[in-house]
């Protein structure tokens, strides 16, 4: 069975809960991308909403390195990733590499919550991305290191997120029929009753 972008988009979304932000049910992770360019002023908002992600004393250890299609950091993160994520993101027109600083600034003792707070910009980028009609799709498959001598990434940082980001293409465009069965995949999630509890393995009422 062959289907649309559009097909695949309404399939993809959450059904709509009254009084949660439409984004939250909209946003998924396309592997397939339009050749389409994303606008710096549309880039500008999703990193603005960034800015305003929590973090642990208001340390803001996340670094985006932003590169757009064939330029040289959009090659160097493209590089970085494992064989089966480079196949489908050679065709996002952006490409992003998240880099958490591990250490305080104010007293350079270790920041245990970098890697939250870095998951938590993300977090507002992917949102605010899917609020713009763009997809983003979120790896851990990549090599750390590698990115780290491609950007001279300084030692108290750790690369740790690389994200394809642009808009939803066609899933035929992917050529490879493991990729395109998995952006036809329906989503799924475990109900609440498994992941909130009023005391450890217990349900709480809602």
């Amino acid at each position: 069975m062959s289907l649309t972008a559009n097909e695949v988009n309404a399939l993809k979304k959450a059904p709509p809960v009254e009084g949660v932000l439409p984004a939250f049910h909209e946003r998924w992770s396309p592997r397939a991308f339009a050749a389409r360019a994303v606008r710096a002023e549309t880039l500008k908002k999703l990193f603005e909403a960034v800015r305003w992600a929590p973090s642990a004393f208001n340390e803001q250890p996340w670094r985006f390195l932003v590169g757009r299609k064939d330029d040289a950091t959009w090659s160097n993160i493209l590089s970085t990733l494992a064989g089966f994520n480079k196949t489908w993101a050679q065709s996002a027109p952006v490409l992003i590499l998240g880099v958490a600083r591990v250490r305080f600034s104010h007293n350079e003792t270790e920041n245990a919550y970098a890697s939250y707070d870095l998951g938590a910009a993300s977090a507002h980028l992917v949102l605010q991305a899917a609020a713009l009609g763009l997809g983003a799709h979120q790896m851990a498959g990549f090599d750390r290191e590698a990115a780290r001598q491609a950007f001279g990434v300084p030692a108290e940082y750790t690369p740790e997120i690389a994200i394809a980001l642009g808009y939803q293409g066609e899933p035929e465009g992917l050529g490879d029929a493991t990729l395109i069965e998995r952006e036809l995949a329906p989503r799924s999630r475990k109900a609440l009753g498994e992941i909130v509890f009023s005391e450890w393995g217990r349900a709480v009422q809602l």
